[in-house]
């Protein structure tokens, strides 16, 4: 019977990737259009992938496809050709390609099955997913920073904001995805007539957020193109100023991509400027927080001195 999962521990995977010399590239991509039998769509894809070498996290829903993964460079093209050949709503579809990236970002394939590619909260039978915002590139990115009247809106999460983010961008606090939208409306409630700039990672989070604005009456609704990622890629490309500052946070192994030199996040426990999440060591704990080389040696690794003493002094 063949096997459509991994049957290696994780700690073993791990141990092989951060050994192995193969080159690797950590691409992401997203779409939004109808599978009508996830199940099989996964399993045929998990064969696909597996038999290239290919690590990373990927959610497969009635809704779409999200995922981000690692690649053997060497298989790179023949992945893209495998990929818009198989699948024909995914043809051409943008892979967002690392910006700051040394491959060693999964070790282990993993694809899942759920309701929703990205959690939304959304339960509205007229709400249309596909009336989104209006999409722009570098250049007028960076034309509508400068404008006064343009708000540019954060729809990531705290800790992806806080080492990163384009200058003066609202952000909308928030733990999650599904607890923003609300949070969206009653925080912009007397803008709807503005010009407003949506922006996240990769873009997946801009569609759904910016459709559910103008599902609400915002007039202006503007997102940016493949998002942070490829925003960062076009305005190099053309020599433009990078109006994102610091760190982007991404999901796998590093947490972040350096963007620019600014560092504009805190320690948690110092204050001193730093900008590297790690996990509390406590496994009862977890938490994801920021903390510097000296408190990562004051405090072992934990993220304040309960969790040290539970840890490391029983």
């Amino acid at each position: 019977m063949l096997t459509l999962h991994n049957k290696i521990s994780i700690k073993e995977l791990k141990k092989n990737m951060l050994t192995e010399n193969t080159p690797r590239i950590t691409i992401s991509f997203y779409k939004y259009f109808n599978i009508n039998n996830p199940k099989e769509f996964r399993d045929k894809l998990y064969i696909q992938l597996n038999n290239l070498d290919i690590f990373g996290r990927i959610y497969i829903a009635k809704e779409g496809i999200n995922a981000q993964i690692s690649i053997p460079k060497f298989n790179f093209t023949y992945f893209k050709n495998m990929l818009f050949t198989s699948y024909p709503e995914l043809n051409q579809i943008r892979l967002n390609i690392g910006l700051e990236d040394n491959g060693k970002s999964f070790w282990v394939l993993c694809i899942k099955v759920r309701h929703r590619i990205i959690s939304d909260g959304i339960n509205d039978k007229d709400f249309n997913p596909k009336n989104v915002g209006k999409y722009i590139k570098a250049k007028q990115v960076n034309q509508m920073s400068e404008c006064p009247n343009t708000l540019f809106v954060d729809v990531r999460n705290h800790y992806e904001y806080e080492i990163g983010h384009f200058k003066n961008a609202i952000e909308i606090p928030s733990k999650t995805f599904r607890e923003q939208l609300p949070m969206i409306l009653k925080i912009l409630k007397n803008k709807k007539n503005e010009n407003i700039v949506i922006y996240c990672t990769g873009g997946i989070r801009c569609e759904k957020a910016s459709a559910y604005m103008k599902y609400n009456n915002f007039k202006n609704v503007y997102q940016i193109e493949g998002g942070i990622i490829e925003y960062v890629h076009q305005a190099k490309k053309q020599g433009l100023p990078l109006k994102f500052i610091g760190k982007n946070f991404v999901f796998d192994k590093r947490m972040g991509e350096r963007i620019t030199n600014d560092i504009i996040a805190h320690c948690y426990q110092c204050g001193i400027l730093y900008d590297t999440h790690t996990n509390c060591k406590n496994p009862n704990c977890h938490l994801l927080f920021i903390q510097c080389e000296q408190c990562k040696i004051k405090f072992q690794g934990c993220c304040n001195k309960i969790c040290q003493k539970k840890l490391y002094h029983r």
